[in-house]
């Protein structure tokens, strides 16, 4: 349990961004997959069933799609990282954020899903 039982979760979120290293990379784009496990207590929302107790999935979503669809960078790591660090510093309320980012057509001599990476982000105290 990264920050506590309760989460909202985003899963396949699927953009078109234009980052890499290799020039082809910034100039074509490719599609890269999202994942999102943010850490909330979802309680007083489950109780009330009142959105304005929780985040929505929504503004979550755009978050990503924000990064992934913006300024090229060089390193997945840093899309990952902008994604975590715009969600803990939007939401105050989320103890923890992790995300994983996919890149499902790369340039290897083998059959993949997608390469990626994960990263986990605590809110500092």
């Amino acid at each position: 349990m990264a920050g506590g039982g309760d989460k909202l979760i985003l899963r396949g979120l699927q953009f078109h961004g234009f980052h890499g290293v290799k020039q082809e990379e910034k100039k074509l784009g490719q599609k890269f997959v999202i994942d999102v496990d943010a850490w909330m207590d979802l309680a007083a929302a489950g109780d009330s069933d009142d959105i304005s107790h929780t985040v929505s999935y929504s503004d979550i979503y755009r978050i990503a799609k924000g990064v992934v669809e913006g300024p090229s960078r060089n390193l997945l790591e840093s899309v990952a990282q902008s994604i975590a660090n715009t969600t803990l510093l939007k939401f105050p309320q989320i103890s923890a954020v992790r995300v994983k980012v996919g890149k499902p057509h790369v340039a290897v001599q083998g059959v993949v899903d997608y390469l990626g990476v994960e990263i986990l982000r605590h809110r500092n105290a």
